[in-house]
This record gives structure tokens, C-alpha cells and sequence, in this order.
């Protein structure tokens, strides 16, 4: 329920119940009505499990969109959306900090994972 109100106002322009939002449907909304801001690919990302992260905004809130393997052995990748990012979460991944020798994975891990919508 951390992201409730994101999903909330996406709700309300859908005029949908909460119960019936699939991560599906916000995914598919996010990604054509939602704003593109930029994206880390796999060529960046030197990961064995995540192969795109997209940051988009929508009303004034930020949601990802992280391409993720089932295992390192995967040749492909699912999408999962994470809600309400904040901007400085978003910094920290795409730049690391000075002296930061994170991966993009751990980072991720520090400053996303925690953000997936309360979705079906």
C-alpha cells in the first residue's frame, strides 16, 4: 500500500476500482501517456539480470520500468513498474555517487526495488 495514491490518481483517469488495476494495464498507460525521460540499456548496465531501466514521469510522479530476467541464463526479460521514484532515487541510480562503486544492480536494489506498485 506504500504507493497507494500513485495508483490512486491513475485509477481515477481510468475510472477503475482498485481492485481491478493489473501492473499490465499501468504499464501499458505509463509507457504511452507517461513522459519518457531516460533509460539505462544493457550495454550500460553490465547486468546479469536487468537488461533496460526506463524512468518516465506522469503527473508529476516518476515510475520505472525495469526489464528483468527470470535468471542469468535468460535470453529474455519481463517488465516490471515500480511507482512514486523519487527523482533523487533516480540520480543515484543512473549516476552512482562520487566514489560510489556500486553496480547498476545493486544500486538498483538501493534506490528502486522497494517502489513496485501495489498492483495485481
Amino acid at each position: 500500500m506504500k504507493h497507494f495514491f500513485t495508483i490512486s490518481l491513475f485509477v481515477f483517469s481510468l475510472n477503475l476500482t482498485a481492485q481491478s488495476v493489473s501492473c499490465e494495464e499501468l504499464l501499458n498507460y505509463i509507457e504511452t501517456k507517461g513522459m519518457y525521460n531516460s533509460s539505462v540499456s544493457s550495454y550500460t548496465l553490465d547486468s546479469s539480470w536487468l537488461t533496460k531501466v526506463t524512468l518516465y514521469s506522469y503527473d508529476m510522479n516518476y515510475f520505472v520500468v525495469a526489464n528483468i530476467k527470470a535468471n542469468e541464463y535468460s535470453y529474455t526479460s519481463k517488465p516490471y513498474i515500480f511507482c512514486g521514484i523519487p527523482y533523487s532515487n533516480w540520480l543515484r541510480f543512473y549516476s552512482g555517487g562520487y566514489g560510489d562503486t556500486d553496480s547498476y544492480g545493486e544500486r538498483f536494489h538501493k534506490y528502486i526495488f522497494d517502489y513496485k506498485c501495489d498492483c495485481n
